[in-house]
């Protein structure tokens, strides 16, 4: 269900965190991201560098009212009884504050620690389906495909009982997980490095899966990560965001399929990238991402200019901007406190 926009910001805007600060810096942008009336923080689980359920147990516990999702954690490498005690647990301590984003990770890095990502529209259905009953303090027997458990329920002795407000969001690109995504989840995590165009493709996939469950598209939350640049000097803020598209263009292909970008860009990037990318590699192929890609992709370049480009991805669908920055954290948030 949609969030409220703060009382300080009329517009829904949070902020998105992956890995380039240390967890305690993080902490502080959370804190002055709630100072400031964002709705939300949103930890990344990239790559194989920082989990997700720390840093937001680290936000949660040094902040009062902003809420706290994970953008995103994958459906394969938690048992789904752990799954659910996670949530739980997490909204023991910041209570109707916790956001699950779910989705269904990426290859080659699932490949590459012994995952198969075999039939994921059906193991995505049923951990949605077996983690709602659980969180909704059910005693629950199921067995499916993916999910085999019996008889089991989330084994609270001391604490509370009733069912817990857990958001379940998961993070669809291609066509059928978002048509899924309207039939069965709270809401769409849209996805970055696309452009603004694609939530138009995204709106119609969502729309016929909440079709099919009897809702509307209303009814179905669109927060949407955004890669955001932002600096007085252009060239800077532009920079800032190509190498980051850079690693990201050639690790994670359904990204790079999603954005539009030509499969040549994607092969010359990847010639130059190891596994794992060094910061020496990533940097001797920047010079493949032209400026032109980085301005359609990302929100990048002065405050004016990011602003228009948010705009344009909450025009064409999106419900609340999570805004990843890059480069100077505390005025990307100065940047958005009043709106966009």
């Amino acid at each position: 269900m949609p969030s409220p926009a703060s009382p300080n910001n009329p517009q829904r805007v949070a902020l998105y965190l992956q890995d380039k600060h240390p967890i305690r810096d993080g902490m502080e942008y959370a804190q002055y991201a709630e100072s400031r009336g964002f709705e939300a923080v949103w930890q990344a689980e990239s790559r194989l560098v920082r989990d997700a359920i720390v840093p937001m147990a680290a936000f949660a516990a040094v902040t009062d009212r902003i809420h706290v999702g994970s953008g995103v954690i994958n459906n394969w490498t938690r048992n789904i009884g752990l799954l659910a005690a996670t949530f739980l647990t997490l909204d023991d301590l910041a209570p109707n504050r916790v956001i699950c984003g779910i989705g269904a990770w990426w290859d080659p890095l699932a490949r590459n620690v012994g995952i198969e990502r075999r039939k994921p529209l059906l193991a995505m259905r049923e951990t949605i389906e077996v983690m709602r009953r659980l969180l909704n303090m059910e005693r629950v027997t199921f067995h499916g495909e993916f999910h085999n458990v019996d008889g089991i329920e989330l084994d609270v002795v001391h604490g509370r009982r009733e069912p817990r407000n857990v958001p379940i969001m998961i993070g669809a690109t291609g066509e059928k997980m978002m048509e899924m995504t309207g039939e069965i989840a709270d809401g769409a995590v849209l996805n970055y490095c696309v452009p603004p165009e694609y939530n138009l493709e995204a709106m119609e996939q969502l729309e016929r899966g909440a079709a099919r469950a009897g809702r509307s598209i209303d009814d179905i939350d669109r927060p949407q990560l955004i890669v955001c640049s932002v600096h007085e000097d252009r060239k800077v803020a532009l920079d800032g965001a190509r190498e980051l598209l850079t690693q990201y263009l050639a690790q994670q292909p359904h990204i790079a399929k999603a954005s539009g970008v030509k499969p040549e860009v994607v092969a010359q990037i990847q010639s130059t990238l190891g596994w794992p990318a060094t910061k020496e590699q990533v940097r001797a192929a920047m010079h493949h991402v032209p400026d032109e890609l980085v301005q359609r992709i990302t929100a990048s370049g002065t405050p004016a200019e990011v602003k228009t480009k948010v705009r344009e991805y909450v025009a064409n669908g999106a419900t609340c901007p999570i805004l990843y920055p890059l480069g100077d954290v505390k005025l990307m948030i100065d940047t958005f406190a009043d709106g966009y």
